[in-house]
C-alpha cells in the first residue's frame, strides 16, 4: 500500500534523520548533492564550505531537500522538502552550527548506537578564522509518500 504522509509524521521522518539530498539549480541546470542537515522547530540547518554550491544557492535561493527511509522496495518512506535558502552570519551562525553539531550528535546516538567524538571538530570550526557558511531552509512545502506491504499470512504458514 502506498500513501500520502501527514504534515506531523513528514516532521518525524525529518526529525530522526541527518542526511537528505539538496536539489537546487545553478546555470539553467538541476543539481542534486548529499548533504548532512538537523531539523528542529520548523527550521533546516546545514552547512557548506564555499564554492559551487554556495555560489549556485546565492544567486538562486529556492531549494528542495529530499529525506528517504528505505528499508526494502516494499518498505520506504520519502520526504520532498521545498524552500528557500537563507544565509546567516555572525554569532547567529555559530549558534546555529553548535545547535547543528549536537543535534546530529544525538540523532547518531539513538539511530546507529554509536557515540561520536566530533564535536570538537565543529568548535574548531566555530572558533576558526575560517567558519563554515551555515544557512537554513525555510520550509514553504512538504509532502511525503511511503509503502508498507504487509505479508498475508495463508493458512498453511
Amino acid at each position: 500500500m502506498i500513501r500520502a504522509l501527514n504534515k506531523k509524521e513528514c516532521e518525524l521522518i525529518l526529525e530522526q534523520n541527518y542526511i537528505g539530498h539538496l536539489g537546487y539549480t545553478y546555470l539553467d541546470r538541476p543539481f542534486v548533492v548529499p548533504i548532512t542537515y538537523f531539523f528542529k522547530d520548523d527550521k533546516i540547518i546545514c552547512y557548506s564550505g564555499d564554492g559551487h554550491k554556495i555560489d549556485a544557492l546565492r544567486k538562486h535561493n529556492l531549494v528542495a531537500l529530499e529525506v528517504s527511509v528505505i528499508h526494502s522496495v516494499n518498505d520506504w518512506q520519502s520526504v520532498l522538502v521545498h524552500g528557500a535558502y537563507n544565509e546567516v552570519k555572525g554569532s547567529s551562525a555559530k549558534a546555529l552550527l553548535h545547535e547543528f553539531s549536537l543535534g546530529v550528535k544525538d540523532i547518531i546516538m539513538r539511530k546507529e548506537l554509536r557515540d561520536l567524538d566530533f564535536i570538537s571538530e565543529f568548535s574548531a570550526k566555530i572558533d576558526s578564522d575560517k567558519m563554515p557558511i551555515v544557512f537554513t531552509i525555510t520550509i514553504e512545502g512538504l509532502t511525503g509518500k511511503m509503502r508498507k506491504h504487509l505479508k498475508v499470512k495463508t493458512k498453511t504458514e
